[in-house]
């Protein structure tokens, strides 16, 4: 065994690494940017060294630096987690040049999986099932239209190198090809530095569902069961779960045999997972392999009870597979979520910021957090902005499921907007619940997860107990004379019929609310209706009495603006206005700008000033956090300036365009 690594990554993979290698004894040499100076993964290491800018270009895709440090460290191997250099063949052979070890797949299996295209004509050659579709090396757009007519719609465009949901593109007509093919291509070379694609036959609602395999220096291959990652957003996991609820024991028997079958066709060493598409009537198709650990290793690790960082350490170092095919036990059920900072009603842009208050449950029984933050990190616009994994285990998957509400209702997230409550409408959504959803229904359904989908924006009542809430959390302020009625801020008069007026701003709506009353017992005025509270008491952020007569508990937490309501189900955020607005006198022009949504770099700028532009017309494309980002033009009119060009870095809310009549 080694008894030293590197560490070519950050963020939570690096902390889950340096945990296990912790455990083996083994001492660990983190790598770091400069945005990640203070980073959770350079704390925890045993020594951390600097490998430049910010930017992932300029440090953690640095693969000769990274030896460098390596070499001069006394590291022995190399472990690159996922992402950056992870599936990259030419580092994992400059690793082995180096005398040192890639804690991964040989190279050579990696160059045969790095191009879909080649992989999928490798694994129809070994008998795997493969979807209908074009891999050849003729990428001009007239050839590539020609298959794409052939194969027939609706088909998908998938850039052959890289992973992600990045460079992919579903076509649903020949109108529609040449525009997406030219995005995806733009997006794969931006992503993977590579823009040849491929075409395959689009399956209509299909299961997505994963085998991880291992496999040693001695020959042997085998499986671990499956994941089923069919909740999807944008071809992202947003769910993923093991085992499946689809499977029945013949498809997982037949889709584990393929998997090693896959494996073996390319002497597979290390983990990997085998990716298929399921269709409803159970036919499966080999979609990749990819070439490293995944990031929902850990539902597999609950139910087997794995260490699977473990099993790549010893597999790298040169030992046999710890367990056989006939010794892989599968018990109980779990299921992993990603929390985010990001904004699912703003179509899910990703956030940074400082996180001013992060509450996870850590110590809650079967549930498992797997983070590279702490409260007083900061999430940077430089990398995924991922905050923390949650994965929980239970007997079956209603009790998984049932503790994953629990764990989702225990977070608490401020700074940058995160997807919590659209997890907790997830998974209680009856598509989730039932074990349902297919990997297209997110995208076809998704007002049903955000926003109002309950209408909770109209709810008065919900206003009415933030209301109180806030009057009882004033009440509870010290007052400077606490026997004087006058100091007290419970909304107590002298002939008890005062009201204090309140403004709040629910979803998009913008409220205005009056209430009355004092010591627990309030009635609550928004229109013409009127909520009744009786007993109201707010202590240790939880809210407690009868409205309208019903008992009822919320959790409270309020910051200096915000209010955010549990109900035990779903969290509902309220924020707390002025009483009076002042109008800003530039928001007669607030459709005249088009301004950068979050900072990033401009990658393409189709228009020009003197243009004429109709309301959804692309002016600008953007590039941040590994996303693109197209910026329309808001009505109808002519541009008037463009103050940016290709290339150009430019910071959250820049005005990069603006309009006139």
């Amino acid at each position: 065994m080694f008894d030293k690594i590197l560490i070519a990554n950050r963020g939570e993979i690096a902390c889950r690494i340096i945990r296990t290698a912790r455990r083996l004894g083994i001492r660990t040499v983190a790598v770091y940017s400069e945005a990640d100076a203070n980073a959770q993964h350079v704390r925890q290491a045993d020594e951390a060294w600097p490998i430049g800018g910010s930017r992932p270009q300029e440090s953690y895709l640095r693969g000769e630096v990274i030896l460098d440090v390596a070499r001069r460290s006394g590291a022995q191997a190399i472990h690159p987690g996922y992402g950056f250099l992870s599936e990259n063949a030419d580092f994992a052979d400059a690793v082995e040049a180096a005398g040192l070890v890639f804690i991964g797949p040989r190279a050579a299996s990696m160059r045969k999986m790095g191009s879909k295209a080649g992989a999928k004509e490798l694994m129809q050659a070994a008998g795997v099932p493969v979807v209908p579709g074009y891999t050849g090396e003729d990428q001009t757009p007239a050839r590539l239209q020609q298959e794409a007519d052939r194969i027939g719609y609706p088909l998908m465009i998938k850039a052959a190198h890289g992973g992600g949901g990045k460079g992919m593109r579903i076509v649903r007509s020949q109108a529609e090809f040449l525009p997406n093919l030219e995005s995806c291509q733009r997006e794969a070379a931006n992503a993977f530095g590579r823009d040849r694609v491929l075409l395959e036959r689009y399956i209509e609602k299909p299961r997505h569902i994963e085998i991880q395999i291992f496999g040693d220096a001695h020959g042997q291959v085998i499986h671990l069961n499956e994941r089923e990652c069919s909740a999807q957003r944008r071809y992202q996991k947003v769910l993923e779960e093991s085992p499946s609820p689809f499977l029945t024991p013949e498809l997982r028997q037949a889709m584990g045999a393929a998997a090693v079958a896959a494996g073996r066709a390319i002497d597979y060493q290390n983990a990997g997972t085998v990716e298929f598409i399921v269709g409803q009537d159970g036919q499966f198709y080999f979609m990749e392999i990819n070439t490293r650990l995944q990031v929902e290793h850990p539902v597999t690790e609950l139910v087997t009870g794995l260490d699977l960082v473990e099993w790549q350490l010893r597999v790298a170092a040169g030992e046999k597979l710890p367990r056989s095919q006939q010794h892989i036990y599968s018990h109980g059920h779990a299921i992993e979520v990603r929390l985010y900072a990001e904004d699912p009603e703003a179509g899910f842009l990703p956030g940074s910021g400082k996180l001013t208050r992060l509450a996870l449950p850590e110590f809650m029984p079967d549930v498992r957090i797997d983070s590279g933050v702490v409260e007083g990190d900061t999430v940077t616009i430089f990398y995924d902005p991922m905050i923390a994994k949650l994965i929980v285990y239970g007997q079956d998957r209603r009790q998984a499921l049932v503790r994953l509400g629990a764990a989702l209702a225990a977070c608490d997230i401020e700074g940058p907007k995160s997807n919590i409550g659209f997890l907790e409408r997830l998974i209680r959504h009856p598509a989730v619940v039932n074990g349902e959803i297919d990997t297209g229904y997110l995208d076809r359904h998704l007002h049903e997860f955000i926003g109002n989908a309950h209408n909770h924006a109209a709810d008065t009542r919900l206003r009415a107990i933030a209301a109180v809430a806030l009057r009882l959390q004033e009440a509870s302020t010290p007052a400077r004379q606490a026997t004087s009625p006058w100091e007290i801020a419970d909304g107590w008069r002298l002939d008890g019929r005062g009201a204090s007026p309140l403004r709040l701003q629910h979803g998009k709506a913008d409220i205005r609310l009056a209430i009355a009353g004092h010591n627990g017992d309030y009635q609550v005025t928004e229109g013409e209706t009127s909520t009744r509270f009786a007993g109201m008491r707010l202590e240790g952020g939880v809210l407690t009495g009868r409205i309208d007569g019903q008992a009822q508990r919320f959790e409270v937490r309020m910051t200096a603006d915000n209010i955010t309501l549990h109900d035990g189900e779903r969290r509902h955020l309220l924020t707390r206005l002025p009483l009076h607005r002042l109008e800003d006198e530039a928001d007669s022009h607030a459709d005249d700008r088009i301004r950068a949504p979050m900072p990033g770099r401009v990658v393409l700028v189709p228009s020009r000033p003197g243009q004429k532009v109709q309301a959804g017309d692309t002016v600008l494309v953007m590039e941040a956090m590994k996303m693109e980002l197209v910026l329309k033009a808001p009505r109808d009119g002519v541009l008037a300036e463009l103050r940016v060009k290709e290339g150009e870095f430019v910071e959250a809310d820049a005005v990069l365009a603006t309009l006139e009549a």
